[in-house]
């Protein structure tokens, strides 16, 4: 497992956004950026103190979906083999394998399972897939 993880949160929900900050902690996680869109995305990301090691991609989000943002990262030297984890309300099987074959790491459904994010993260952190959204 990464040892004290970067989290980046693109998500302009704030619903979900709160959910994740109020989760992270609770699984032992204390770094979290959040940008509320993908306003400038890289520019952005570029910006930061802390280069972040973990990305959460909200797929609906707008200017950039989470789609472009994921080929702005894959194409980074710094972050072509960073864990870039989906989330998103689409979760029908067309859409985790568009998913998997753009370059995401894991989904991860939404709304956020407050009871089961924790393990699917944890899972996740530790090298295993999650393409199953129950």
């Amino acid at each position: 497992m990464l040892d004290d993880p970067t989290f980046l949160y693109v998500e302009d929900d704030l619903a979900s956004r709160m959910v994740v900050e109020m989760l992270l902690p609770l699984i032992g996680f204390s770094k979290l950026i959040i940008l509320e869109d993908s306003t400038n995305f890289l520019a952005s990301v570029e910006a930061l103190h802390e280069k972040p090691s973990v990305f959460l991609l909200d797929i609906q989000v707008k200017p950039l979906d989470g789609f472009a943002m994921l080929e702005i990262l894959r194409r980074h030297p710094d972050y072509r083999d960073t864990i870039v984890i989906a989330l998103t309300a689409s979760v029908m099987n067309e859409q985790i394998k568009l998913l998997r074959t753009a370059g995401f790491n894991s989904v991860i459904g939404k709304p956020i399972d407050q009871r089961r994010f924790p393990e699917l993260l944890t899972q996740i952190l530790n090298g295993e897939e999650v393409w199953t959204v129950t």
